[in-house]
């Protein structure tokens, strides 16, 4: 298969966007895609529906395409769009993975399998086979935290090798592996943070995989910019300190739902989690009030960037 080079190399800040709801558990079509529009508008780099932030375990088939097709079809190639495809069948993921590029996607996130704990020649395996079934670049998922596989970089290493594979999130708390994957990987694979977007920025990642940017898709944004494009390191700690309230709000075990909450309190009807994830409890709810009334935060779709 001819692999087609994606017509500029991903970097910056993307957005790992939630999925809104009705309270029937059904896809909100319109406000998926006014988030989207939103998104862009307020000057983020990409977009990936679809990935642990967007509940793409706790979705029917019919609604994983549903998103993606929205998402991709509202982005009409301002930013890239890479969807999430990553389930437990290497064979799922490969006609996931097909779709989403008949689609349109840019790309594609692909977390490894989190059940069966692959071995290393598996895991290898499995991202070969996805790779020689599309022509768009894999974004390797590591998030050892969820999947039950740590990707390590003497491993990424190895899965760099394959054509394709070009480009990871990396979302352990471990900032030197950006690092060691840019070492060992040179022009193979191209890091993204997944958690420490600024520290990863500085340590030489080219993107930020970011929840935070769901609710504040600017700052986040220009976070990359003051550092990768600007050299402006100082100034953007001062940015990434400023918001750092945000960014430790939708991070841990209530990432979905404090998002969810955000959004819902900045006039944007993202729902609620679906289940087993629950509501946030209402002191935590009301501590999301505070924050979107403290920072000034605002669903406007009136406002452009």
């Amino acid at each position: 298969m001819t692999r087609i080079k994606s017509k500029k190399p991903f970097r910056g800040t993307y957005t790992v966007m939630i999925t809104p709801f009705d309270a029937d558990g059904a896809v909100n079509t319109k406000a998926l895609a006014d988030l989207t529009e939103w998104q862009i508008r307020q000057g983020i780099h990409g977009l990936i529906p679809l990935g642990s932030t967007g509940e793409f375990l706790s979705q029917s088939d019919d609604q994983l395409h549903q998103v993606a097709d929205i998402v991709i079809q509202q982005a009409a190639g301002r930013v890239p769009v890479l969807i999430g495809t990553g389930a437990e069948d290497t064979r799922q993921v490969v006609r996931l993975s097909r779709r989403a590029e008949k689609l349109g996607a840019d790309g594609v996130m692909i977390i490894p399998p989190f059940y069966s704990t692959p071995t290393d020649d598996e895991l290898v395996q499995h991202y070969r086979a996805v790779a020689e079934a599309i022509t768009i670049p894999i974004m390797v998922y590591n998030n050892p935290a969820t999947s039950n596989v740590d990707l390590k970089p003497e491993l990424v290493a190895r899965i760099a090798e394959i054509k394709g594979c070009d480009y990871i999130k990396e979302s352990t708390l471990e900032v030197t592996r950006v690092r060691d994957i840019i070492r060992l990987c040179g022009d193979n694979m191209t890091v993204f943070g997944g958690i420490l977007g600024f520290e990863s920025f500085v340590d030489g990642a080219q993107g930020w995989v970011a929840v935070a940017s769901n609710v504040a898709p600017g700052p986040m944004a220009r976070l990359f910019e003051l550092v990768a494009d600007e050299g402006k390191v100082f100034e953007a700690r001062d940015l990434y300190l400023h918001w750092l309230p945000i960014i430790e709000a939708v991070f841990g075990q209530y990432y979905v739902g404090g998002t969810k909450a955000l959004l819902n309190h900045m006039g944007f009807p993202a729902g609620i989690p679906q289940p087993p994830r629950l509501p946030l409890p209402a002191e935590r709810d009301a501590r999301m009030a505070a924050l979107v009334k403290h920072f000034g935060l605002k669903f406007d779709l009136g406002t452009e960037a």
